[in-house]
Formats: C-alpha cells, sequence, structure tokens
C-alpha cells in the first residue's frame, strides 16, 4: 500500500528544479532526467531524453526540453523538445523544435520548427518551419515554410513557402510561395508565386507568376504571369501572357494570347498586345495585334494579320472601304 502511494505521489507532485522519481530496471516513475525503457510522469520539468515510452498527464513546463525517442504518449496531452517515433494524445501532441515519426491528436499536432511522417488530428496539424509527409486535419493544416506531402484538411491546407504534392481542402488552398503538384479546393487555389500541376477551385485559381498544367475554377482562373496548358473558367479566364487552351464559360482576355481561345461572349486582347490562334466568341475584340483566326457575331482588331469570319468585321489596320465587312475579312494592306 505505501509503494502505491509513493507512486501515486510522484506522478501527481509537480517537477523540481532536482526532480523526484523512482528509477527501476526498465521502469522510471516521476521526473527522471533520462531513461530507457517505459517512464511515467505527470509533468516533465527536468527532462532530457527518454528512449522507449514516455507517459504524461500534460504538457511540458515551459521550455520543454526533453528528447523522445519511441512513444510520447499523453493522457490527455504530450510534447517535449523532441519527438522521434510516435505521439499520442487525447488532446493534444506538441514540440518546441522538431516532430518525426507518425502522430494522432484529438484536437492538434504542431512543432515550432519541422514535422514530417504521418499526423491526424482532429482540428489541426502545423509547424512553424517545415512540414513534409502525411497530414490529415479536421480544420487546417499547414506549414511557416515549405510543404512537401499530402495534406488533407476540412477547411484549409498552405505553406507560408512553396508546396509540392498534393493538397486536399475544403474551402482553400494556398502557398505564398510557389505550388506545384495537385490541388482541390472548395473555394480557391493561390499561390503568390508560380503554380504548376492539376489544380481545381470551386470558385477560382489564380497565381501571381505563372501557370503551367491544368488550373480549373468554377467562377475564374488567372495568372499575374503566364498561363501555359489548359485553363478553364466558369465565368473567365485571364493571363498577361498565356499559350494552350482557353476556356471561360462567358470570357476570355489577356495580353499577349496563342492558342485556342474558347468564350461564348467577350474575347479580349489588350492594348499593345497581341493574339495568335484561333479564337470562338460572340464578340472578339483585338485592341493589340490579331495574327490568327476570330470567329464570332462581331470582330474587331486594330491592327489585322490574320483573318475574321463573322457578321461584321472591322479591320482598324485596313485602308478606307475595306475596314468594315461583312462576313469575312483579312488584311488588304
Amino acid at each position: 500500500m505505501r509503494a502505491i502511494l509513493f507512486v501515486l505521489a510522484l506522478l501527481l507532485i509537480p517537477g523540481t528544479s532536482t526532480g523526484q522519481s523512482l528509477d527501476l530496471p526498465g521502469l522510471s516513475i516521476g521526473d527522471s532526467e533520462e531513461h530507457t525503457g517505459l517512464r511515467l510522469n505527470f509533468r516533465d520539468k527536468n527532462l532530457r531524453s527518454v528512449q522507449g515510452a514516455n507517459v504524461t498527464i500534460w504538457y511540458p513546463h515551459d521550455p520543454a526540453r526533453g528528447h523522445v525517442q519511441g512513444f510520447a504518449i499523453g493522457l490527455p496531452m504530450t510534447g517535449g523538445r523532441q519527438i522521434e517515433g510516435v505521439g499520442l494524445g487525447l488532446l493534444g501532441v506538441g514540440v518546441e523544435e522538431s516532430m518525426s515519426g507518425a502522430f494522432l491528436a484529438g484536437l492538434g499536432a504542431g512543432a515550432g520548427e519541422s514535422m514530417s511522417g504521418v499526423g491526424v488530428a482532429g482540428l489541426g496539424v502545423g509547424a512553424g518551419g517545415n512540414l513534409s509527409g502525411i497530414m490529415v486535419a479536421g480544420l487546417g493544416a499547414g506549414a511557416g515554410g515549405d510543404v512537401s506531402g499530402l495534406l488533407v484538411a476540412g477547411l484549409g491546407a498552405g505553406a507560408g513557402g512553396d508546396v509540392t504534392g498534393i493538397l486536399l481542402a475544403g474551402l482553400g488552398v494556398g502557398a505564398g510561395g510557389d505550388l506545384r503538384g495537385i490541388s482541390i479546393s472548395g473555394m480557391g487555389t493561390g499561390s503568390g508565386g508560380e503554380l504548376t500541376g492539376l489544380h481545381i477551385g470551386g470558385v477560382g485559381v489564380g497565381a501571381g507568376g505563372n501557370v503551367t498544367g491544368i488550373v480549373i475554377g468554377g467562377i475564374g482562373v488567372g495568372a499575374g504571369g503566364r498561363l501555359t496548358g489548359l485553363g478553364i473558367g466558369g465565368i473567365g479566364v485571364g493571363a498577361a501572357e498565356a499559350e494552350g487552351i482557353l476556356i471561360g464559360g462567358f470570357g476570355v482576355g489577356g495580353g499577349d494570347l496563342r492558342g485556342l481561345f474558347i468564350a461564348p461572349g467577350y474575347f479580349n486582347i489588350a492594348p499593345e498586345g497581341s493574339m495568335s490562334g484561333v479564337s470562338l466568341s460572340a464578340f472578339n475584340r483585338v485592341q493589340g495585334t490579331q495574327n490568327g483566326l476570330t470567329i464570332g457575331i462581331l470582330n474587331v482588331a486594330r491592327d489585322l494579320r490574320g483573318v475574321q469570319l463573322g457578321l461584321i468585321n472591322y479591320a482598324g489596320s485596313n485602308r478606307q472601304g475595306l475596314r468594315w465587312l461583312p462576313f469575312f475579312n483579312r488584311d488588304w494592306r
């Protein structure tokens, strides 16, 4: 009976500067500094390292110093400076620095620096630095640095840096840097840098830089730089430069565009821009140079060097009498 009470006392007394523990071969009860085997404690303060299993009731005192190699089990929370192995917490698992291995948390799992491996959390998974592996969270998953691997989140998934891999989120997917791979989101996908691969957004897909691959937006698709590949927008698609196939539910527009363009309502090339290829739209408006073919009801080109097929065709570069023609117009200079 006295032994049981002593064990309970060691588990429930918070760690002191010197620590209190009962150390046996393969078993340590209390706030021991180093142990190999099974270690049981209420809340860690003096822990430096465990090789085996560390079972605690609460998250460590700040700053957490323990390095766990093996199992870190929290009832309900656990953590340390580093965890290499398996982290299990009814509520949460967290570390000051790095976490690698497999993690399961009822609410959240996080690391001040890097996370790698496989993680599942009821609410969120996150790292202040880089995150790599397979991470699944009920609400959000992300990292302040780069992300590589597979992220699945009920609301949002993203990174402050670059993303390489597959991101699936109920609302949004984003990257402060480049986004390469596959992303599917209920609302939007965006990248501050370049966007490469297959990306589908329920509302929109866009990037501050170049877009390469297949991008589909329920409302729109846009690129601050060059769009190369296939772009489909429920309402519109636009890019400063593009080469490939652009399809907009209403309109397609941009600066320098080359390829096939389909827009039931409106196709537009900005002043000083150019168009090469084929455009199918009710109103084709080329405010710059047209080098290809436009087919529509009304075709307008400031500088026509291609062909217009439509009910009414205007070429501002032709001489008087040949600027406005029905059905067909070309460069008559």
